[in-house]
């Protein structure tokens, strides 16, 4: 029997986009396998406009925040709701590019990975300096060994298993560098693959740098646990 997939969205003031990017996963689904049972759930993370009333025409279970709680908290919450052998995380501006999900799904359904994380095509327009890539690469590779060319990338597919194994995820924007890390330590096959996806950049602005400077507190939150998690 093949596997079944959740697919879990977090959104935050995402009306303009979700739309388009949940239509873009219902066509995607007959790409990925016609029998395969495919639920769509979105994490409203306390928007206030009309995120989930457009959310809502589209997805299989919408669950809601009246405030907003974070992009860790809305996954945690989002893969204790699923009911899927597969796991996909998708941010909810990805628009017409979510059809391109099939890429990181197709390898864990085939048995080929465990864990697969997206690449994105280079950035179109200049953004950071990279600082925030370098430290949760750097720290990716001195805590686990595994080399990773998109550390920050929140677009995976992973088996519930897994997830079940290393005890769920860790919390805010070092969510993603945590589950990197559990997964490689322990020994489940993590294939990062090329997928062109397209979504809001962030450019060299105030709201810019004050997202990647948040993100970079939070990327070294991450690794100082996970280090003091191996020293334990």
């Amino acid at each position: 029997m093949r596997p079944s997939i959740s697919i879990i969205i977090p959104a935050y003031n995402e009306e303009h986009r979700i739309g388009e990017t949940l239509q873009a996963l219902h066509r995607m689904k007959t790409e990925v396998d016609p029998q395969a049972w495919t639920e769509m759930i979105v994490i409203d993370d306390g928007s206030n406009d009309r995120t989930s009333q457009v959310a809502d025409r589209w997805c299989d279970l919408l669950i809601r925040y009246g405030k907003n709680q974070g992009k860790g908290a809305a996954l945690m919450e989002g893969f204790l709701r699923s009911s899927g052998d597969i796991i996909v995380f998708l941010d909810a501006d990805l628009g017409e590019s979510a059809v391109h999900a099939v890429h990181l799904i197709r390898p864990v359904m085939d048995g080929l990975a465990d864990m697969t994380i997206a690449k994105f095509p280079p950035a179109r327009r200049k953004g950071g300096f990279g600082l925030v890539k370098k430290l949760a690469s750097g720290g990716i590779y001195r805590l686990c060994g595994f080399k990773s060319a998109a550390p920050l990338s929140g677009q995976r597919a992973i088996r519930k298993a897994v997830l079940e194994r290393i005890g769920g995820l860790s919390s805010g924007f070092g969510i993603e560098v945590g589950l990197t890390i559990d997964a490689a330590r322990s020994g489940f096959r993590i294939v990062e693959i090329e997928v062109p996806f397209k979504h809001r950049e962030s450019g060299r602005d105030w709201s810019g740098f004050y997202h990647r400077g948040k993100q970079f507190l939070a990327v070294g939150r991450a690794l100082l646990e996970k280090w003091r998690q191996r020293a334990t």
